[in-house]
């Protein structure tokens, strides 16, 4: 780990002109982080003392990539600021995640600005799922599921994955936890359509079979924008399995998102996700028990030294 208190000329030198004949320098400490396109980008690492702007289109990512950095960076202490989310928020996610040690990612519920009225209305978002600029992570979780995947329905990916290892995903509708979108979940900065269609490619990519989706977009068709809403999804996914686009490459997944969605059809979203979190609870306490076995046998052998 490089040392942030180096005697580098950068640090070293005084807030005054300085002529370019008179100036030396030598390497700058970079701190190298897990992900190597992101050192690639910033030449080797980043710089000790400096600052980065990354910047984007809203919903690209910005603030994803920055959190799986930090929790990918356990040697480092991490300062989480937020300009969108007041210390209230932060606090009762934290609390709500320490009181229920199965609980792996949670967020509150997305609100948006309608068009016409100009009224605060809710997004279509279930239970079962965190979204959002207020998704929290339990470390742990975090780490099991593999981080994020980078491609159009991470954010779906996820909240599947730590249901299969046994963990709990969900929202809440806490007026404390919402928070608004810039636009409509499913659109883009383009128009609906094309947001609408790239939901339908993410959801192709996840491993959805065409059945759901053909009933997701049925049920979408009713809601605004009527019809067209529904069948550029349905388009977007059938484009998508006719190109014979990439899947996410995860046999075992596949097998249990399609298990999981066809028990949403037959059951619902609420009975099939209460009957998968109580199918995969022995995952997650086989792990559980194994941590707190391991971590007694630390404290024994750190006493015994």
């Amino acid at each position: 780990m490089p040392n942030w208190k180096s005697n580098s000329t950068t640090q070293q030198r005084a807030n005054k002109p300085v002529q370019v004949a008179d100036i030396t320098f030598n390497e700058e400490d970079r701190l190298l982080t897990p992900d190597n396109e992101f050192n690639r980008v910033l030449g080797g690492g980043i710089v000790a003392g400096s600052l980065v702007l990354i910047g984007g289109e809203p919903g690209i990512g910005k603030s994803t990539l920055m959190l799986q950095l930090a929790l990918n960076m356990p040697n480092l202490k991490v300062l989480y600021v937020s300009g969108e989310e007041s210390e209230r928020q932060i606090k009762m996610r934290a609390e709500r995640m320490e009181a229920q040690p199965r609980l792996g990612t949670t967020s509150g519920k997305p609100w948006f600005v309608h068009p016409r009225s100009g009224e605060l209305v809710p997004e279509v978002c279930g239970d079962e799922m965190s979204v959002g600029m207020t998704k929290f992570y339990r470390v742990t979780c975090f780490q099991e599921i593999g981080g994020f995947v980078r491609q159009v329905m991470w954010d779906g990916i996820d909240c599947h994955r730590c249901r299969m290892l046994g963990w709990l995903a969900c929202s809440w509708d806490d007026p404390e936890l919402r928070f608004i979108h810039l636009r409509p979940m499913g659109s883009s900065q383009v128009s609906i359509v094309t947001g609408r269609k790239r939901h339908g490619f993410g959801q192709y990519f996840m491993g959805t079979s065409l059945p759901y989706m053909t009933v997701s977009a049925v049920y979408r068709a009713t809601k605004a924008p009527y019809f067209i809403g529904g069948a550029a999804m349905w388009w977007g996914f059938v484009e998508s399995m006719l190109q014979g686009k990439a899947r996410f490459d995860d046999p075992e997944f596949r097998r249990f998102l399609r298990h999981y969605q066809w028990e949403c059809m037959l059951l619902g979203k609420a009975k099939a996700t209460a009957r998968a979190n109580e199918r995969q609870k022995g995952q997650w306490m086989r792990r559980a028990v194994a941590a707190a076995g391991e971590a007694r046998a630390g404290s024994a052998a750190e006493a015994a030294r």
